[in-house]
């Protein structure tokens, strides 16, 4: 194979994006997937202004909005008690769309621009930084193995980068770590509305998606990692909310820990991270997925600012990722808090904090700061 602009490893959101970015700007790319097959787990469904303006940038932007569910708002409840309710602006929205569709689009989009770009059944095996390029050794789908010479090299290939492991960085954790268990039902005359049930036995998300269903997330508690039946489910969700969704045993929740952690570096010479192998933010407030478009945006305008064959200034790039990174892990750090089992003082007090936070005075501030304002 040819030797490339910029090869991409990774073909989750954040990669499909910074591809598409690049390819509709002349770059030469390719992106490297270890899967053969578009991921279809259940997954991201939060979209926020900022990563909706990377998707219109990206040229998909009025497809998810055709296919997406806009919130009308949000409510937050606890012990059959509303605390809070909130409004989003239409210049400030929330949409929710399943990631593979969305993933779906961009590899549709990327098709379009750039035909072959995406090679499936691709796995990096060694990868080495020469000083004026980076040699990679891939593995195909056949077994067959080459080497991709690029200029430069992105990591868009998750929590679990393994290039980061392979280039030695740090991987750093971030206060708050906590279990949940997910499961996406029918919801015939779903309102479009999120639910938050901030209960004393710990938090409950009700969220609406297009098509008439609704995802339901469980804090679960601290013991030992297990799955849950879709009878267990809804018989949690009851007990903490009193209401019981039609789960159906042929549903299969999903338990995930949702950690928080951020590299010590995310450029190294030719190779950068990029979404994910960046930044781990917790998916609790839908942050993680729109963060990593943002980088993507700010890293597709760096790569293009001068010819690609030199070596990069992203000095720009890194010092942003790791400021918006801080503000993210702050905010989801504080989501978290708020859902955890509370009782006494502490409960009184986070009911208080929680209405407060939903009042006329301070309503127009806490929707910007769900919305992804600032970041």
């Amino acid at each position: 194979m040819r030797d490339r602009e910029v090869v991409i490893v990774g073909a989750g959101p954040v990669g499909l994006l910074l591809a598409c970015l690049l390819a509709a700007r002349g770059r030469d790319v390719v992106v490297l997937e270890r899967r053969s097959g578009a991921d279809t787990r259940s997954r991201a469904i939060g979209i926020h202004r900022p990563g909706l303006d990377a998707l219109d940038e990206a040229g998909v932007g009025d497809r998810v909005r055709a296919e997406a569910l806009f919130l009308e708002g949000g409510e937050v409840r606890s012990d059959g008690r509303l605390l809070a309710s909130l409004s989003f602006r239409p210049e400030r929205p929330i949409l929710t769309l399943a990631q593979s569709r969305t993933d779906a689009l961009l590899r549709g989009r990327l098709g379009a621009l750039a035909d072959g770009a995406l090679l499936t059944g691709h796995t990096v095996r060694g990868v080495r930084d020469e000083g004026d390029r980076v040699r990679l050794r891939v593995e195909s789908g056949d077994g067959g193995e080459r080497e991709i010479a690029a200029s430069v090299v992105v990591a868009a290939d998750g929590v679990r980068s393994g290039i980061r492991e392979r280039l030695g960085i740090e991987w750093r954790s971030r206060p708050k770590t906590a279990r949940y268990a997910m499961v996406d039902v029918d919801d015939p005359g779903s309102d479009p509305r999120a639910v938050l049930y901030c209960e004393p036995t710990g938090l409950v998300e009700s969220l609406p998606l297009p098509g008439s269903r609704r995802r339901w997330v469980v804090r679960q508690d601290a013991g030992p990692e297990a799955a849950v039946s879709a009878a267990e489910l809804g018989a949690e969700i009851e007990r903490r909310t009193g209401i019981r969704p039609d789960i159906g045993d042929h549903r299969t929740p999903v338990s995930f820990i949702a950690a928080q952690h951020a590299a010590r570096e995310v450029v190294r010479g030719r190779m950068v991270l990029a979404g994910d192998a960046a930044h781990e933010i917790s998916p609790i407030g839908g942050q993680g997925m729109n963060l990593g478009w943002s980088d993507a945006r700010n890293l597709a305008e760096e790569l293009c600012r001068s010819p690609i064959d030199r070596m990069p200034d992203l000095q720009r790039y890194e010092r942003s990722v790791h400021r918006s990174g801080r503000r993210a892990h702050r905010r989801s750090a504080f989501y978290m808090s708020m859902g955890e089992p509370a009782s006494g003082v502490a409960l009184a007090a986070r009911d208080a904090l929680i209405r407060g936070l939903g009042s006329p005075a301070m309503g127009g501030w806490t929707s910007g700061l769900l919305t992804m304002r600032g970041i």
